[in-house]
């Protein structure tokens, strides 16, 4: 597969155009650190956000959750003009999120390695280990820290749960709900209360990728998303349990051209976890 073939390319780069680029671009490891340290593309820098979520999306507490991340991306070295490709072991959940966060920064020109790590060394490029701990650091001589990230905030990229309980039963939306089917069906309890939310279709979210962990290819993806109802006319909202999974589905959806695609920022882990949201529990 090509990322050429696929209608939108924005937020796509494979294993051979990366290193025909790899002086160009920032690279940001969104793998846990014992893995960035044993072997990672070279040039990069590392960043884990794993732990970092938003549980409310009125708007002060998701205006701090985006400020987090305007410094934590600043801190390594990330900015609008330069090109940002994001990896991990595959075209997993953490590089999802993070390319999707740095769109809705406003970072117009970012991408995840389809693939990831494991693509790189198909393709017969090395990783490299970091061979020595980094130096203490003097506070009398350390460099000035990075300014935070700054860019043209991109809000239609995401939903908030008020956006998430206006497309409720609006024809010109869908909620597609990209978690495990026991998460779905309510069998798997990871917050208060379990269920889905009304009218959401259920698509899980490795379904769009193939045995590698890479995205399949576009016409595949196109008639998964389709036969199921997932349409280019309307307003896609996925969601999962923390915007991880979720954002997979942003970037399958987008790079097949889908013009409105809003990736709900707290999913479950907020809409699950609040006695005022609408719930319901899918028969078998």
């Amino acid at each position: 597969m090509t990322i050429a073939e696929f209608p939108n390319r924005r937020y796509l780069i494979i294993a051979p155009e990366l290193a025909a680029r790899l002086r160009d671009v920032t690279l940001v490891d969104l793998r846990p650190a014992e893995d960035f340290s044993v072997g990672h593309i070279p040039g990069s820098t590392h960043v884990d956000i794993y732990g970092v979520s938003l549980n409310d999306s009125s708007e002060a507490p998701l205006n701090s959750f985006l400020a987090i991340f305007r410094v934590l991306f600043g801190s390594r070295g990330v900015s609008a003009d330069r090109p940002v490709v994001i990896y991990d072991h595959e075209s997993g959940e953490r590089a999802a999120r993070a390319v999707w966060l740095l769109a809705v920064l406003g970072h117009p020109d970012v991408r995840i390695l389809d693939g990831g790590t494991g693509a790189w060394t198909v393709a017969g490029h090395k990783l490299v280990r970091l061979t020595e701990a980094p130096p203490p650091v003097d506070p009398t001589k350390a460099p000035p820290t990075p300014p935070p990230f700054r860019g043209t905030m991109n809000l239609d990229l995401l939903a908030t749960r008020f956006d998430v309980e206006r497309a409720i039963d609006n024809p010109e939306y869908l909620i597609v709900d990209v978690r495990r089917v026991s998460e779905y069906r309510g069998t798997e309890k990871r917050a208060r209360r379990v269920g889905t939310i009304p009218g959401a279709v259920h698509i899980f979210w490795r379904e769009h990728l193939d045995a590698y962990g890479a995205f399949r290819k576009p016409e595949e993806i196109r008639k998964l998303y389709e036969s199921r109802g997932v349409t280019p006319d309307k307003t896609i909202i996925p969601l999962c349990h923390g915007g991880y999974r979720s954002a997979s589905t942003f970037i399958a959806l987008k790079s097949l051209g889908y013009p409105q695609v809003r990736n709900y920022v707290s999913a479950w882990g907020e809409w699950g976890n609040r006695e005022d949201t609408r719930i319901v529990i899918p028969e078998q």
